[in-house]
């Protein structure tokens, strides 16, 4: 069978999974039983996966036994309801297939792998980076590909030397160029799962093909998320498009450098965490939180009744 046709066998990722944020106490600690209990009130919320300690989980910010607890208590309380994949942030190749080999001692379903961090890579090196990674472990892996943050693109060739990785079966597409979703279809066909990694263009990304959205602001309006991801499967684009343009000022959030303050922030706004995170991140000033809550008090006046679309 020609590899653009390759498909993977039994992996069931697809719809919205949140990139959870990881929930600290005032003194900075982790908040385990506040970090769990969020990711369980997602998956029944009707979230299909969930994200522990990528960008928004302040991965690089824990250390390494703190990632360990959070992933058996991700793993415990999702207790086989939706996939759990980990975020793959480390500093070095070596660093990474330590942590992906722990990350299947304790049972998680998948890995979210990103370059080696503060490095920058050029593609030889991301793509041996995840090369390595890929041949030290058993759990499926999608590429994090976001160039715009990490500076370094895994465009169609680089995805045709990791496509011999078997376990490679995914990308989370975050170049914010819809059209690579069109090239990576024709290239690979049903070879790679595909994920949208820009909360902004997630409706664009799903009438393209997508087959699924790794979003941000899920963390606060996860049933609305939902909704659009259900509406656009079943090519309900107009309904779709009436959530997503109530939805989108919010999702604007997601694109900025103050992306995880701001999330963070907009689910204590909600009731749904707190704002707490560890620097060199420091809380929003008076006028970004302002800001947030500008935006966060429209949506709560305008908010759509999702009984109308009859999804049940």
């Amino acid at each position: 069978m020609a590899l653009a046709k390759m498909a993977n066998p039994g992996l069931n990722w697809q719809g919205v999974y949140p990139a959870v944020t990881t929930q600290f106490n005032t003194d900075g600690s982790i908040n385990f039983d506040a970090t769990a209990n969020m990711i369980d009130a997602l998956i029944n919320e009707g979230v299909h996966g969930v994200i522990v300690m990528g960008t928004v989980g302040e991965n690089c910010s824990l250390r390494i036994e703190e990632k360990r607890e959070v992933l058996r208590r991700a793993k415990a309380i999702a207790a086989g309801r939706v996939p759990v994949i980990s975020g793959v942030a480390e500093t070095t190749t070596q660093f990474a297939i330590e942590y992906v080999q722990a990350a299947e001692e304790i049972g998680i379903d998948g890995l979210m792998v990103l370059p080696g961090m503060v490095y920058r890579s050029t593609e030889r090196e991301a793509i041996f980076h995840y090369q390595q990674i890929a041949r030290a472990t058993k759990l499926p892996i999608m590429i994090y590909n976001n160039p715009v943050t990490y500076g370094v693109d895994l465009g169609l060739e680089s995805m045709r030397v990791l496509a011999e990785e078997t376990n490679i079966v995914a990308i989370k597409e975050s170049t914010t160029d819809t059209r690579r979703l069109t090239e990576l279809a024709n290239e690979f066909g049903n070879r790679f799962t595909v994920f949208c990694g820009v909360d902004d263009i997630a409706l664009e990304s799903l009438m393209l093909g997508a087959h699924g959205w790794i979003s941000g602001l899920t963390n606060v309006f996860p049933k609305e998320s939902v909704a659009i991801y259900e509406l656009a499967k079943q090519k309900r684009y107009d309904e779709a498009l009436e959530i997503w343009r109530w939805f989108l000022p919010l999702l604007r959030l997601d694109t900025i450098p103050t992306l995880v303050q701001c999330i963070k922030y907009a689910e204590q706004l909600a009731g749904r965490g707190v704002e707490t995170v560890r620097a060199p991140r420091l809380p929003l000033t008076d006028s970004e939180k302002a800001h947030v809550n500008k935006i966060y008090d429209i949506a709560m006046s305008t908010r759509i009744n999702l009984s109308k679309f009859n999804l049940d």
